[in-house]
């Protein structure tokens, strides 16, 4: 078990997004975050106190978490001492990158001479099976986005929130080394082999009672050059019943390819069917999920509405305006 309360690390993060780990941690589980820890350069901010390493141990923090998701995951070099410091001082660290803390002997050196312990959180802990097909009671929904990072899993924890409010049966299923640290299980979806991707969902989903919601956390998307692969997986392993589509509608480009642009949302929709339908052929898309942290009060709602007109679906942020209208659409 990783031990709370977290010192969040956001590093050398060169902007908000890039310290998406910290701001899920922080927006889903406020009660366990002590503070923040930026190096110079750091243009993210979680809005937590600012604290040098012996300010939060005094203030009760056990673990100091990695928020940072950069491009391939890496240990930047210019953490490394902040690092070997927090372990000197009695910290234990977690991390979701892929480069995993265990591989880097000197992290691991200085963990064993001060008894602290790295917990690697994007590590397969299960033999996962190869995907069956086979159908399975409950029900399920995907999130699917234009893009990467674009509010797939606060769209599926608003939802979950909503649904919980409601005393309705629903699950939040963790596929991401956030939504893990949030939740405290899920599976490490591209950390899976490939061959075992899809079976590793259809375990995390299993056979549930038929009026039960399991709302999968997204990865990545379909027409992300770098990331398709795992979104695939989720819908063929999850055999959703319902969609919702995400968007973040200020993006120059598709993140990290600026020679690639955002499908439009008609795409989106198009596509993930046709995916869908290859292991369930009733799925729908039920709304639509805008991600507006960048945009007016006035431009967001005067964009859900525009959206909502053209597209025919319930819109909504849910994390500005509330997931009322995507739970309704969903059990309708």
């Amino acid at each position: 078990m990783i031990e709370t309360p977290y010192l969040l690390f956001l590093g050398d993060a060169p902007d908000r997004l890039a310290a998406k780990v910290a701001q899920g941690i922080k927006d889903w589980r406020p009660e366990l975050c002590v503070g923040q820890y930026r190096m110079d350069g750091c243009n993210a901010d979680m809005g937590l106190t600012d604290m040098t390493l012996d300010e939060a141990l005094a203030a009760g923090a056990k673990t100091l978490v990695i928020g940072v998701a950069n491009r391939g995951g890496y240990i930047s070099d210019s953490w490394r001492a902040v690092l070997k410091e927090a372990l000197e001082k009695g910290f234990d660290i977690a991390s979701g990158l892929h480069n995993l803390l265990r591989d880097e002997q000197d992290l691991v050196s200085v963990a064993d001479m001060n008894e602290r312990t790295l917990h690697d959180v994007r590590v397969p802990t299960i033999a996962y099976p190869i995907a069956s097909g086979v159908k399975r009671a409950g029900k399920r929904c995907l999130a699917v986005g234009t893009d990467c990072s674009v509010g797939k899993m606060y769209t599926a924890l608003c939802m979950e929130k909503v649904m919980r409010e409601r005393n309705m049966k629903a699950t939040f299923r963790a596929t991401g080394q956030t939504g893990i640290l949030v939740t405290g299980s899920g599976v490490p979806l591209d950390a899976v082999i490939a061959d075992f991707m899809a079976g590793s969902i259809e375990w995390l989903t299993p056979d549930n009672d038929e009026d039960h919601w399991d709302l999968i956390e997204g990865q990545g998307s379909l027409y992300h050059a770098s990331y398709s692969g795992v979104t695939l997986a989720l819908i063929h392993g999850g055999q959703p019943d319902a969609l919702v589509l995400c968007h973040e509608p200020t993006r120059e480009h598709m993140r990290g390819l600026p020679d690639y642009q955002q499908p439009s949302l008609e795409e989106l929709r198009d596509t993930a069917l046709i995916m869908a339908r290859v292991v369930n052929p009733d799925v729908k898309v039920v709304g639509i999920s805008i991600n507006t942290q960048h945009l007016s009060e006035e431009d967001a709602k005067a964009l859900c509405a525009e959206t909502e007109a053209r597209m025919g679906l319930p819109t909504v942020d849910p994390f500005r305006h509330g997931a009322e209208r995507l739970v309704d659409a969903l059990v309708a």
